[in-house]
């Protein structure tokens, strides 16, 4: 019975940690949603800061595509405030759009990240991009 409780304890605890983000020298960013509204095209990314310090502001320049290819829209996208190690939620909505009509979504660049002692590239070094949608994203 003991030899039971142990292994169930240590199954969980196995569980459990799979939940935690990685530390690491990356940000990790999931196109996780793309849902249509009656504004337009709402995307949902799910943003997890690996370094081992806060990220206070991030803002990426992203180019969207249509299904063809086609540059469609070049906006900014402020992620805010980047707790580390901790899962957050950003949603943009994109008026006028169809978001049967995208793509990809491109991270072009990082036009601003400040942290206190990150270097101003840290948003974009070894940045991990994937999509749970149809929508493929790159950068």
């Amino acid at each position: 019975m003991r030899a039971l409780q142990t292994l169930a304890i240590c199954l969980f605890a196995s569980v459990a940690g799979a939940d935690e983000a990685p530390i690491g020298q990356h940000l990790d960013i999931e196109l996780n949603a793309a849902t249509q509204t009656d504004q337009g095209c709402q995307l949902s990314f799910l943003l997890i800061n690996g370094h081992a310090q806060d990220i206070k502001s991030a803002v990426f320049e992203t180019v969207l595509f249509d299904t063809a290819g086609a540059v469609k829209l070049l906006t900014l996208f402020d992620m805010g405030e980047l707790p580390t190690s901790r899962p957050r939620v950003r949603q943009f909505i994109l008026p006028q759009t169809q978001c049967a009509e995208l793509g990809q979504v491109l991270f072009n660049g990082s036009k601003s990240c400040s942290a206190e002692t990150l270097e101003a590239t840290a948003c974009m070094d070894g940045l991990t991009l994937h999509s749970r949608t149809n929508i493929k994203v790159l950068g």
